[in-house]
């Protein structure tokens, strides 16, 4: 990814390796999809009544968001004081 845009939906945290809170429209809206569809998952997983089922399904969503985090936010490196 070219780090030289500053068009990122998600930037790098501060301190530490990783993501912080979405700065764009964009972000917040995959925000709230995510969240969207974990609560959305759950009276439909619970009505099979298996919790195994659940984990795997809030694991698939998950790593979509991971997916999306990584493709459209800033390059994940380790930082400390914003340097």
């Amino acid at each position: 990814m070219n780090d030289e845009r500053k068009d990122f939906w998600f930037p790098a945290k501060r301190f530490g390796w990783g993501w912080g809170m979405p700065v764009r429209w964009q972000g917040w809206v995959v925000m709230a999809g995510y969240f969207g569809l974990v609560l959305l998952g759950i009276p439909y997983i619970k009505a099979t009544r298996s919790t195994a089922a659940f984990l795997i399904y809030a694991a698939i969503v998950t790593a979509a968001l991971v997916l999306v985090i990584y493709l459209k936010g800033e390059s994940p490196r380790w930082r400390w004081n914003g340097k």
